[in-house]
């Protein structure tokens, strides 16, 4: 028996909240990196009583350029109409504004 080990060295971990357009920003993440996962979740943001929903998706991939991925989380912000958007990278959490 044989199998091959991959190590994907990069995480991102993108926090969409569930308004209008989040399922094809969901899709082209889905194209970009081939495969995530998805977490659903109530957020507290901006001192709002009641929660948004959100979507935690996670990939995986080697070799991120910073800088186009913040480029990137930008391009969703604007499409969802967001004032800001938090993501992951590596285990650190970055907010773009």
């Amino acid at each position: 028996m044989s199998y091959k080990i991959r190590t994907l060295s990069d995480s991102i971990k993108f926090y969409l909240p569930r308004t209008e357009g989040y399922l094809e920003i969901i899709r082209h993440i889905a194209q970009k990196y081939g495969a995530m996962s998805l977490i659903e979740f109530d957020g507290y943001f901006e001192g709002k009583f009641e929660p948004t929903k959100y979507m935690l998706v996670g990939v995986h991939a080697n070799d991120i350029n910073q800088d186009t991925l913040l480029k990137f989380a930008n391009e969703i912000r604007v499409i969802l109409k967001q004032k800001s958007l938090a993501l992951e990278l590596n285990n650190q959490l970055i907010l773009v504004e």
